[in-house]
This record gives structure tokens, sequence and C-alpha cells, in this order.
């Protein structure tokens, strides 16, 4: 209860910081906590202390950004106006006591979502390792499935095999590239060079669609406007139920398959990557519902629609 009533102390302290002075304070307090936590192997206080160094580095971030505003600001104003504000300049990084490459860094800290900073802080608290500037920087990158060979995720092929299982083939993946299909082995398939968007979709389709707006809500979209010309589809998506097009595109489908974990995509070497910070799901539109249950249940809740 004691070390509970600390963190929520210092997280008002976080929210009230209006310096950063102060902010760095705070920081400084929790690296010497972390640090005590290391030597006593006390996992729960190397948790919650790295917790608010981050959000320290987060708002010291905020702080900064606030600044360079501010300083730009001036160089705009005539110099009647900066010779009269000349005690009220922001203060400098060095006199600060912060390096450069410590402002770049939190600086894009202070630039991720509130909320995929919140999920990644939470994806740490759940694998119970100490949280890093550099694994929040890069558990707050979205998985983004692009179309283009720059694309550094891809479907792990035990989902391609139910799939193929499930529909027999796989005539069409609308967003690839040479690489994914490798994997995918699509009869046909789309890179971003010659757009899916824009063109025909038939056959059996396999879709793995680049999950950032507004691409996601495109390729969705343009499945629904294909469907009639279609024999099967399975889509690979994020669970994203609260917007407009999983809903949409939901709706439409004959079966779900809601995997029981995050799926670890693949990367150019073939390794499983970090899982994304948000769930997947599966979605099936065909008359074979009972051999695509077969084929997913494996991989989690299977839902039923009429």
């Amino acid at each position: 209860m004691q070390e509970l009533e600390k963190y929520d102390a210092a997280r008002h302290a976080l929210q009230a910081a209006a310096s950063v002075d102060e902010v760095k304070e705070i920081r400084n307090k929790s690296l010497a906590l972390a640090a005590y936590a290391k030597q006593a192997k006390d996992k729960d206080l190397l948790s919650w202390a790295s917790e608010i160094k981050i959000r320290a580095e987060r708002r010291a971030g905020e702080l900064l950004i606030v600044m360079e505003k501010a300083k730009s600001n001036q160089y705009t104003k005539s110099a009647q106006y900066i010779e009269s504000t000349e005690q009220n300049k922001p203060k400098t990084l060095a006199a600060l006591g912060i390096s450069k490459n410590q402002s770049s860094h939190w600086q894009s800290v202070a630039a991720i979502s509130e909320e995929n900073f919140e999920k990644a802080i939470l994806e740490s608290k759940q694998d119970n390792i100490e949280i890093t500037t550099p694994l929040i920087l890069k558990l707050s990158k979205p998985h983004v499935s692009n179309n283009s060979g720059e694309n550094e995720w891809y479907t792990p092929y035990e989902f391609i095999e139910a799939a193929l299982l499930t529909m027999g083939s796989i005539d069409l993946d609308p967003a690839s590239s040479e690489l994914a299909n490798k994997t995918v082995k699509a009869t046909e398939f789309y890179t971003a060079k010659n757009n899916g968007l824009t063109k025909p979709w038939t056959g059996n389709v396999w879709l793995n669609p680049p999950y950032a707006q507004p691409l996601i809500s495109q390729f969705c979209d343009k499945l629904a406007l294909e469907l009639s010309a279609i024999n099967q589809a399975i889509v690979l998506i994020n669970n994203a139920t609260e917007t407009k097009w999983f809903q949409g595109i939901a709706e439409l489908s004959s079966s779900i398959c809601f995997p029981s974990s995050r799926i670890k995509f693949i990367d150019k070497q073939g390794n499983r990557c970090g899982a994304p910070l948000q769930g997947q799901a599966l979605l099936y539109f065909g008359d074979n519902r009972v051999l695509f249950k077969r084929n997913f249940s494996k991989f989690g809740l299977i839902l039923y629609y009429a």
C-alpha cells in the first residue's frame, strides 16, 4: 500500500510539474529507486520505478517542445520585444543539464500518442520487464502491414496454411510484396507499385492490409465492394472493434476468429517479431464456415454470423 501511495504521488507530481527542473528531480529519484530495486531484486518495485522514469521523460519532452516553440517565436518578434523579455528567455539545454541526445529521445517519447504510449506501458508491465526509453519507442510503433517492399511484418505461415485448408487456394493477395508472397504464394498479388485498390479482385482472396489510416479503411471498403465478384476471402486485421471500418467489414463477414494472443509477425530475416500492441482478428467471407472453424479454432475464439 505504501509503494502504491508513492507511485500515485509521483504521478500527481509529474502532472503538476511546470518546469523541466521539477521533472528532472522526479526522474532522478525514480532512477535511484530503480537502482535499489535491481539490487534488492524487487521486480515489482523496478517496474513502477522505471515506469515513473519514462513518464518523467515524456513530461520533460513535452516541456522541451514548448520551450523550443517559445524560443522559435521569440526570433519572429521585434528586437524591442526580445530585449524586454531577455530575462524570461527559456533556459538552454546546457543550463538544464540535458544533452541533445536526451532531449531528442524525450521529445520522441512525448510525440507518441496517448493511446500508443499507454498501451506500450501496459505491454511492458505485462511482460514484467524494466521499462526503458528505447523499449517504449519500439513498442509504441503501430504495426503497419505496408504493401511495399519495405514491409517489415509478414504473416506467419500457420495462418496461411489454415487459409489454404479453408479456401483451397489463394488466388489473389491485393496488399502484398515480392517477399511476402514467398509465404502466401498467391497466384496473383498486387504491391504498392501496381496498387490493389485500383484493380478488380476475384477468386479466393487473402488480405493482410496496411494497418495505418486511411489505407486500412480503403482496403476494407474495397473488399466490401468486391464481395460479389470473389468466391471467398480471409482478412487479417487489428481487432479495432470500436472503429467504423471494423464494424462495417465485420458485419459482412460469415465468421470471425479472435486469436487468444497477439500474433507475432515475421521480419525480413524470417524471425518472429515482438507482438504488436493490439490484438488481431481474422474475418472469413464465404460459405465454408465449418471449414473455417475447423482450421482456425486452434488460434482462438470463433464467432459465426448468420
